[in-house]
């Protein structure tokens, strides 16, 4: 970037936001009022400026590569490819309602309010929900009104992490973007729907970012070997095909991983004689030996995952239900959580049908707690193959009909002959039928009504399959004695 005149530090916009002055009110007068002396800057100043300019040489290369301009940005072309409307609205700097930015970690959220940042004649400011609290959230929108009272200039406002904020510091958000002072543009890895409060998301318009693909990641990392002023391109480098694949592939759509491994694996290969550097395959698996996983516990792949594996389980997919459960291991979740759905598998999607099934599981449970890691994978894998190969039924649902039949209709009192002898008033005793103990009758069986009159039932069906097949014939010879 050239050398400016002091004047115009201030009307420099970059991804750092990096200025000489607080305010337009201090920065000093155009250049052409300038005096050549005054456009000097202090010693210390030029000593912040020369930091700030090694700081930026010396940042991670993942930083260093970070997109300028829309042109620069890979991926996200759902939302920000030609034509689109965050694009035109970008372009146009006509950027007037809140976004929300709602993704996985290293696809570009921060970038593109970075890009936001070059493009807009707006003042920009950011805040890191992780550091900043309201004090700062105070200042910040104190300037941004004196800013638009005194220039109509308008304030875009970067909250990177917004999650992080709890319900009081985002409700400090609400007057601000509502008349108007600020623009906000929140970023978040966690589903925006949970984590961010309702008035606030009414306010805005969320984008949902993706992960990027394996060839969209390949070229990122090309560029980066390529690029003279940011990346390596002052450096011979040799980048073996099945390396990048590789480097593409285990970055699991995180940018930042990738470009994190490269570095790694540029920094720490020795040139040869000719001062070529040679990244092969082995140095790009030693570089990312494991997969990033995208992974949170609390967020949308936490409940995404789960879901899946379940899913696989009652639709009898084996297969399916342990490659969810391994990625659920390799991510770090908690066993008790996957047991835990686990035994309410048991009982929702196999019950009857595998009355077994909840003792296997629970054995396995406990089994596991005897065990731990890593050996107890192997319980996890049982009780989860046992239920996805097991018959299934749902019948025990039918105990949620009779509920939602009883909140509907009252509940009414069994038949006398049933209730407790002793609550029984003297005349009730006198002609109450009696009651008929099943097993002094053959088969352990009598006909004889036990839901109140009126109610019919028929909430439990049994299913024909497994051990519900039996149940179900069972009960059809009693229904036909009755």
């Amino acid at each position: 970037m050239p050398k400016m005149p002091v004047a115009a530090v201030y009307h420099a916009r970059g991804a750092d936001q990096t200025r000489a002055y607080l305010s337009p009110q201090e920065a000093p007068p155009p250049i052409s009022t300038f005096s050549p002396t005054r456009a000097i800057l202090p010693p210390m100043e030029i000593f912040e400026h020369s930091r700030q300019d090694q700081i930026k040489r010396e940042a991670p290369l993942a930083a260093r590569m970070r997109p300028r301009t829309l042109d620069e940005v890979v991926g996200q072309a759902h939302i920000i490819g030609p034509g689109k409307l965050l694009r035109r609205a970008i372009e146009a700097d006509r950027l007037f309602t809140s976004i929300l930015f709602w993704g996985p970690p290293g696809v570009g959220k921060t970038t593109l309010a970075a890009v936001i940042a070059n493009t807009t004649q707006s003042h920009f400011e950011t805040l890191n929900a992780v550091l900043a609290g309201v004090a700062d959230l105070r200042k910040l929108v104190e300037a941004a009104r004196e800013r638009r009272a005194m220039y109509g200039t308008r304030t875009l406002l970067m909250v990177d992490e917004i999650h992080r904020w709890n319900k009081a510091q985002q409700d400090g958000l609400l007057p601000v973007v509502e008349d108007g002072t600020v623009t906000l543009i929140g970023a978040t890895t966690e589903n925006p729907y949970f984590s961010i409060i309702s008035p606030l998301l009414s306010r805005s318009r969320i984008f949902r970012f993706i992960a990027l693909t394996v060839e969209e990641i390949e070229d990122l990392i090309v560029r980066a070997v390529h690029d003279k002023d940011r990346g390596y391109g002052r450096r011979t480098i040799t980048l073996d095909p099945d390396a990048l694949r590789h480097l593409a592939e285990f970055a699991d759509g995180d940018v930042r991983s990738a470009l994190n491994a490269l570095e790694l694996a540029v920094e720490s290969t020795p040139p040869d004689d000719n001062g070529m550097l040679h990244i092969t395959l082995a140095v790009a698996e030693e570089s990312i030996q494991r997969r990033a996983m995208q992974y949170d516990k609390s967020g949308d792949e936490h409940y995404n995952t789960a879901s899946a594996f379940i899913k696989s389980i009652r639709g009898s997919d084996p297969d399916a239900a342990l490659y969810y459960l391994a990625k659920m291991v390799l991510a770090g979740e908690d066993p008790r959580f996957i047991f835990r759905r686990l035994l309410i598998s048991s009982a929702e999607d196999i019950g009857l049908a595998s009355p077994m099934a909840i003792a296997v599981v629970n054995a396995c449970a406990q089994a596991f707690e005897w065990v731990g890691m890593p050996e107890g994978q192997y319980h996890l894998a049982e009780a989860t193959l046992y239920l996805a190969t097991s018959p299934k039924s749902n019948s025990a649902g039918a105990y949620f009909e009779t509920r939602s039949y009883v909140e509907e209709h009252g509940y009414l009192p069994p038949p006398v002959a049933i209730r407790d002898q002793n609550t029984l008033l003297g005349e009730e005793r006198a002609t109450a039928p009696g009651y008929k103990y099943p097993h002094d009758f053959p088969g352990g069986w009598v006909a004889q009504r036990y839901l109140p009159e009126g109610i019919e039932g028929g909430w439990y069906k049994p299913k024909s399959i497994g051990y519900e097949e039996r149940i179900a014939e069972f009960l059809r010879k009693l229904r036909e004695k009755r």
